[in-house]
């Protein structure tokens, strides 16, 4: 009778920590899971960062070249043919969201330029032509 007791107490004692192991072993696997997930988001929240001190740092050039133009009474002359960081800065100053102002004619600046035609009511082909970019320009 001991010697069955002993063994049945020994049986759920091994039982008992068998399942206190696996629960231990999900707790790692879930806690490691969830660190992973939090280092993606630091990392993401250090681009952003990143991002948001490089338009900060646009946005005061663009000021002080706007102030120095100013100062100086320069007019900007604007080739009859604008580049890509032209139309996207004029698009930019008008209202439109062309992504980066970085000179790369991409969708969506593709998207702000036809919306901004169907908004002027030119033809909205995503093409700066010469009676869009007439409208357009006076946003540089």
């Amino acid at each position: 009778m001991r010697l069955m007791m002993l063994a049945v107490v020994t049986a759920v004692s091994l039982l008992l920590s068998g399942c206190a192991t696996t629960g231990a072993r999900q707790k790692d696997i879930e806690i490691q899971r969830l660190n992973n997930q939090l280092s993606a988001l630091n990392a993401q929240v250090q681009a952003k960062d990143e991002e948001i001190a490089g338009l900060r740092d646009e946005l005061g050039r663009a000021h002080e070249q706007s102030v120095s133009a100013v100062d100086t009474g320069e007019n900007r002359e604007v080739k009859s043919r604008p580049s890509v960081k032209q139309i996207q800065k004029a698009l930019k100053n008008a209202g439109y969201n062309p992504g980066s102002i970085d000179g790369k004619f991409g969708r969506q600046t593709r998207e702000a330029i036809k919306d901004y035609q169907r908004a002027n009511n030119l033809k909205p082909d995503g093409k700066v032509g010469k009676k869009t970019w007439k409208s357009l320009r006076k946003y540089l």
